[in-house]
């Protein structure tokens, strides 16, 4: 997966904002596994996959609807918010063995 931006926080957030809450962990884990899919087609290949997108979270997030980007007054946001930036720190930083759909934010 390439680089992570806020944008591309944001982008997954906007996205898991149209599931049910119970719903989002199982999708932000595929928006995760998709921009890897991504990243290693374009690097495979050097074009962007037509499904997955160029290996951004932006760019997987994209695939699907997104929401208008709310303010943080939006308290179901901010859930969202906190839920992808979890799965970040899971993936990124190694906090143990667990996928981010074991985090469950009431």
């Amino acid at each position: 997966m390439r680089p992570i931006l806020v944008s591309d926080v944001t982008s997954v957030a906007r996205a898991l904002l149209h599931v049910q809450p119970d719903h989002r962990p199982v999708l932000v884990d595929r928006i995760f596994q998709d921009a890897d899919f991504g990243d290693r087609y374009t690097r495979r290949f050097k074009r962007v996959h037509p499904n997955f997108g160029d290996g951004t979270l932006a760019a997987a997030a994209r695939k699907r609807r997104l929401a208008d980007e709310p303010t943080f007054d939006d308290v179901q946001y901010c859930l969202c918010l906190k839920l992808v930036i979890a799965a970040i720190l899971e993936k990124r930083s190694g906090f143990g063995q667990r996928s981010a759909s074991e985090f469950r934010i009431k």
